[in-house]
């Protein structure tokens, strides 16, 4: 940036060409990793819906967490989970809501990693919780299965495959807070497989 005073006493920032260059850099590199976080989020919930799932990207769902202090009350957050997940089912027992948590960058995991309360909220919301772990420049993992916390299962990326690298510990959920099947009911889900197959037949 550059500073420029007018013949009338009036400043104003100008962008150097430089300026211009740098901002355009950046915005390659963010447009980049956002696109790769995008794509494995698209990958995880297509493999969802191909595993018999009902899936939803960037949901925003109510979730409780525990006081802060022995006999406290309850504190409240909205979670923000990449996919959300239930079976497709008629009973509300069996649905099995499983969250899934998708990283590209090693700096934003570690980041992630250390806010237990947004990790106290997923667990809250599903009966499992998984990492999802993309890969570096070098086509390295991000991190290893042993850096994300216990309970927590962790999918790493192999070209095109999700592949365990941890089980999740299971919590059964007998039922889904109304406020999280009001969210649901409002949002769209992932276009699944019998949907496409549907829109197929009804094109012939």
């Amino acid at each position: 940036l550059e500073r420029q005073r007018s013949v009338h006493g009036h400043e104003t920032l100008r962008v150097s060409d430089r300026g211009i260059a740098h901002i355009a850099s950046s915005l390659v590199v963010n447009r980049g990793a956002l696109s790769a976080h995008e794509a494995l989020v698209e990958q995880v919930a297509r493999e969802m819906t191909r595993n018999g799932r009902i899936a939803w990207r960037g949901l925003g769902l109510r979730a409780r967490l525990a006081p802060t202090e022995e006999g406290g009350k309850p504190r409240w957050c909205i979670a923000r989970p990449d996919v959300f997940s239930i079976r497709n089912t008629s009973v509300e027992a069996y649905a099995q809501p499983v969250v899934h948590e998708v990283k590209v960058s090693r700096a934003d995991l570690l980041g992630d990693l250390r806010k237990p309360d947004k990790r106290a909220a997923y667990l809250d919301l599903g009966g499992e919780c998984w990492y999802v772990l993309g890969r570096d420049a070098r086509d390295r993992p991000i991190a290893e299965p042993e850096e994300i916390p216990e309970g927590c299962g962790v999918l790493v990326q192999e070209g095109k495959r999700l592949v365990v690298a941890r089980a999740a510990t299971h919590r059964p959920v007998q039922r889904l807070p109304f406020g999280v099947w009001m969210a649901l009911a409002k949002a769209q889900p992932v276009q699944g497989f019998d949907d496409e197959a549907q829109d197929l037949l009804m094109s012939l």
